[in-house]
């Protein structure tokens, strides 16, 4: 048996932990450059805000029901994402964490009949230690765990549904079949096409037909939803086979020196993740783009891929490659509002084979590396930063509702006076 917990509109539960009053108030969460509605509470839900909507269509919705508003907050949601998966960790030692909010557990070591108040101890202990609510799945197969989730979130009085012999049919029969995990937008409307609405009727399909039109990854999910488990628990980390940080500007930019600026401190993050994972990359690209939609400005769009001799984590290093080749692709006279790095051909550091040609002292720049890292970590990212970085606030994110950062940052520990 597996079971999914999966957090209830995680970033804005995030937000009322240190805010009470927002408790049974609507609360909405944006997206970068506070565009979107990327999470929503159940009150926001109720008073018609959809999900992906652009804020400044609901501007009258906002005013009308007083819906408090909140920048993302990654650093926050991020932490507190690490307290819930170690709670979770700690009652039940095979997990697979699958985003931010959702981790799948492998429950088949406990009897039928204690699966129920496990997994009301697990609800119990995350929202004691966090605050944090949570829905429980639980069935035989990861598939039918989503919709047994999808049920406790929505149709269970205590957050906890749990699928078996007797309720598996009328638990499909009730799940539209593009709530189903590994159904997509062009999959729901070929369903659609052929008369299958239900999680059942998708369930009763041939297989044969499932493989032809859908090929083996719906007939694994097919297979699924009957019960034949395709996808085991997974709890081992998977490195990335490329790293992308990119922005969209919260102004556009028209300098070179801005865009140098930003070109610097996304290469910083992506050398900062490949070192979190212990690899290295053999390439970089970059790209810059303008407004899209901006019919009235002139459209330009920049992508270079550059080659490293040898793999590499080094920030300055890949720092050096990257702004030489902006300096020869940047061309005056755009206004440009988005751009970013990626790295990729990445493999663990230990397989980097040696270059006779290779004149840098690796060993000196690991220890520098390390050092640097380690500051950064204790005293506040970029604490030490390459000088190309810069300090220009004005190509921040837009963040007007940005909430402090109260597990992250001392400056922003919540105070209490007695």
């Amino acid at each position: 048996m597996y079971g999914l917990v999966d957090c209830n509109n995680f970033y804005a539960s995030c937000e009322r932990i240190f805010n009470p009053k927002l408790n049974k108030k609507p609360v909405i969460v944006l997206s970068n450059n506070d565009g979107c509605v990327i999470a929503r509470s159940n009150e926001s839900k109720r008073i018609g805000i959809k999900m992906g909507v652009p804020a400044f269509k609901i501007k009258s919705i906002i005013k009308k029901f007083n819906v408090r508003v909140f920048s993302t907050n990654f650093a926050l949601y991020g932490d507190i994402s690490q307290r819930v998966m170690a709670i979770i960790s700690d009652i039940i030692p095979l997990i697979e964490i699958y985003s931010i909010d959702e981790a799948f557990l492998d429950l088949s070591e406990f009897k039928s009949e204690e699966l129920l108040n496990i997994a009301k101890n697990i609800r119990c202990e995350v929202l004691k230690c966090t605050g944090i609510p949570v829905s429980i799945g639980i069935a035989k197969t990861k598939t039918l765990c989503k919709v047994a989730n999808h049920i406790a979130k929505n149709k269970s009085k205590n957050g906890v549904f749990l699928i078996n012999d007797i309720n598996y049919n009328q638990s499909l029969e009730n799940i539209s079949v593009e709530k189903i995990w590994g159904v997509g937008f062009k999959t729901h409307l070929f369903l659609k096409k052929y008369g299958i609405i239900t999680a059942r009727q998708l369930k009763d399909c041939n297989l044969k037909w499932i493989r032809s039109n859908l090929s083996v990854t719906g007939e694994r999910m097919v297979k699924e939803l009957c019960g034949i488990s395709c996808n085991e628990i997974n709890n081992t980390s998977i490195t990335k086979k490329s790293i992308c940080t990119s922005r969209t500007f919260g102004k556009m930019i028209t300098s070179y020196a801005d865009l140098e600026s930003s070109i610097a401190m996304y290469t910083t993050r992506c050398a900062e993740k490949l070192r979190y994972q212990s690899c290295s990359a053999k390439i970089a690209h970059i790209f810059i783009t303008t407004n899209p939609f901006r019919k009235d400005l002139k459209q330009n769009i920049i992508y270079k891929t550059i080659q490293f001799p040898v793999e590499t984590n080094d920030t300055g290093e890949i720092l050096n490659y990257i702004l030489r080749t902006l300096k020869k692709v940047y061309q005056k006279g755009y206004c440009y509002k988005k751009a970013g790095v990626i790295l990729s051909g990445i493999i663990p550091t230990n397989h980097v084979q040696c270059n006779i040609f290779d004149k840098k002292n690796r060993k000196k720049s690991k220890i520098i590396l390390d050092t640097v890292d380690s500051i950064n970590k204790k005293m506040g990212r970029d604490f030490v930063r390459h000088a190309v970085q810069g300090y220009n606030n004005t190509l921040k994110l837009k963040q007007q509702s940005l909430s402090p950062c109260y597990t992250t940052r001392w400056g922003d520990l919540l105070k209490i006076y007695i």
